[in-house]
């Protein structure tokens, strides 16, 4: 498993339906980039510039929302995750 350093985060991407609501089944490149994930690891933390340390405000097991651009694809195995900073999240889900 990777382990997150600083104040980043890594993503496990939850995929988007592959029908619409009206069933039409969705060609590939037809589909939207996916802007939400479960988070599955947590770094320590962003250092200040006077090196305090400021505790991540999100936990694995937390479902978020992220620009779909955001990040960046890593393969561990046959698993894809997005790795980026806590900052480019956008919400956790409820």
């Amino acid at each position: 498993m990777l382990q997150p350093i600083g104040d980043r985060v890594i993503i496990e991407i939850q995929d988007q339906p592959e029908e619409t609501v009206g069933g039409i089944v969705l060609a590939e490149n037809a589909k939207e980039k996916p802007t939400q994930g479960k988070v599955v690891a947590v770094g320590t933390g962003r250092v200040l510039d006077n090196g305090e340390k400021v505790a991540p405000v999100v936990s694995e097991g937390d479902v978020v929302m992220f620009d779909k651009y955001a990040g960046t694809k890593v393969n561990d195995g046959d698993q894809e995750y997005l790795v980026m900073h806590e900052s480019d999240l956008l919400a956790i889900v409820k």
